[in-house]
C-alpha cells in the first residue's frame, strides 16, 4: 500500500496542517508501459504554493483530494516498460508520496557519474537550471558586472552566487541571519547582507555595492526588489524568478522606486525554467563539469520521513531552509 499527501482544501495565506491529508493508495498491477518507483528523496519548492490556488498560471493548479506532485528521485522496483529495469535510478515529478506508479514517459533515468541522487533535485536539477539560465540567458550577466541576489542561501540563490563567481562577477547576496550570511560568503559572495539585522535594506545594499548593481536576480520581491530598483545602474537587467515574500500575502505589492524602471532604462524579465528545457544538455555539460571538478557546493536542509513533507514545505516561507530543502524517505 502506497501513501501520498493530497491537498484537502485550498489555503488563504500560509498553508496549515489542516490543508493536507495523508492518504493510502491501493496497489494495482502494472499496465504495459508503466513503471513503479520507490522514492528515496522528495523536493519541496516555493512554486508549489501557487499551484494550491485555483487560478490560471503557467502550470495547472493541484486538484483537491488527489496526490500532490513535485520533484522526486527513486529506484525502479518493477517495470513493464522498455528501457527501464529494476534498480534503475530515476527522476520524476510524482512526488509527495513514497511509491510512484505511472507511464514510462513520466520518468527520466539519472545519468551515471557518481553524483548523489538528491543533487538532481538541486544543483543539477530545476533549481540549478533556474539559476544558470536566469543569470546567464535572461539577465545576460557578464564577467566584471555586479550581481545582487536575494535569498542567496536558498536552493536557487546559492546556485546563482556560485555560477556568478565562476563566471567572473562581483556578487552581493542577501540572507536572513548571521549563519546564513556566513554560508553565502563561504559560497564565494563578495558581500553578504543580513536583511533581518537592524537598518534599511537600501542602505545595506548601497554599502555593499556603492557603484550600484548591473544585475538583480529576484527570488523574493517586496523590499528586496525595491532596493534593487533604487540601486540599479542604467540599463541594469533583472531576472524575475520568484517573489516568495508575496506568496502567502493578501496585501498588494508596493514599490516606492518603480519609476526608476523608466529613468534608468531597466529591463525586468520574468521567466520559467521550462522555457529552457530544450537547452538542458548545455546546462548539464557545464554545471555537471563544475560539480565533477569539485567547484560547486550543495547546501541542503533535510527532513526525514514522508510525514515531514508538509512541514518541510511550510518552512520554506519562514527561512527554515539553508540551501535545498529535501525530504528523505
Amino acid at each position: 500500500m502506497a501513501r501520498a499527501w493530497s491537498l484537502k482544501s485550498r489555503p488563504a495565506g500560509l498553508p496549515g496542517p489542516e490543508h493536507f491529508e495523508l492518504v493510502d493508495i491501493a496497489d494495482a498491477p502494472l499496465a504495459d508501459g508503466e513503471v513503479r518507483v520507490r522514492n528515496s528523496w522528495l523536493s519541496v519548492d516555493p512554486y508549489m504554493r501557487g499551484r494550491m490556488n485555483d487560478v490560471k498560471s503557467y502550470v495547472p493548479p493541484f486538484n483537491l483530494n488527489e496526490p500532490l506532485g513535485g520533484g522526486a528521485v527513486g529506484v525502479v522496483e518493477e517495470s513493464r516498460a522498455e528501457g527501464f529495469a529494476p534498480g534503475d535510478r530515476v527522476l520524476h515529478m510524482l512526488g509527495w508520496r513514497d511509491v510512484a506508479t505511472g507511464p514510462a514517459k513520466e520518468f527520466t533515468k539519472l545519468p551515471a557519474g557518481g553524483a548523489p541522487d538528491q543533487l538532481f533535485l538541486g544543483l543539477l536539477g530545476m533549481p540549478g537550471m533556474t539559476a544558470y539560465f536566469g543569470l546567464l540567458s535572461v539577465a545576460e550577466a557578464k564577467a566584471g558586472e555586479t550581481v545582487f541576489v536575494s535569498a542567496a542561501a536558498g536552493a536557487v540563490g546559492s546556485a546563482v552566487v556560485q555560477i556568478a563567481k565562476l563566471k567572473g562577477m562581483t556578487v552581493v547576496g542577501s540572507a536572513g541571519g548571521a549563519d546564513k550570511c556566513a554560508l553565502v560568503r563561504d559560497l564565494g559572495a563578495d558581500a553578504a547582507i543580513d536583511y533581518k539585522a537592524e537598518g534599511s535594506l537600501i542602505s545595506k545594499l548601497n554599502a555593499a555595492a556603492p557603484q550600484g548593481i548591473d544585475v538583480y536576480f529576484d527570488n523574493v520581491g517586496g523590499d528586496h526588489l525595491d532596493a534593487a530598483l533604487a540601486l540599479a545602474r542604467d540599463n541594469a537587467r533583472f531576472a524575475m524568478c520568484g517573489m516568495i515574500e508575496s506568496y502567502n500575502s493578501l496585501e498588494p505589492l508596493s514599490l516606492r522606486y518603480a519609476m526608476r524602471i523608466v529613468g534608468a532604462r531597466l529591463r525586468l524579465q520574468g521567466f520559467i525554467v521550462m522555457d529552457f528545457f530544450h537547452r538542458m544538455a548545455e546546462f548539464h555539460a557545464e554545471m555537471g563539469g563544475w560539480a565533477a571538478a569539485g567547484k560547486l557546493k550543495s547546501p541542503e536542509t533535510v527532513r526525514d520521513g514522508l510525514e515531514a513533507t508538509p512541514d518541510a514545505f511550510r518552512a520554506l516561507f519562514s527561512g527554515g531552509n539553508t540551501g535545498k530543502m529535501l525530504v528523505r524517505l
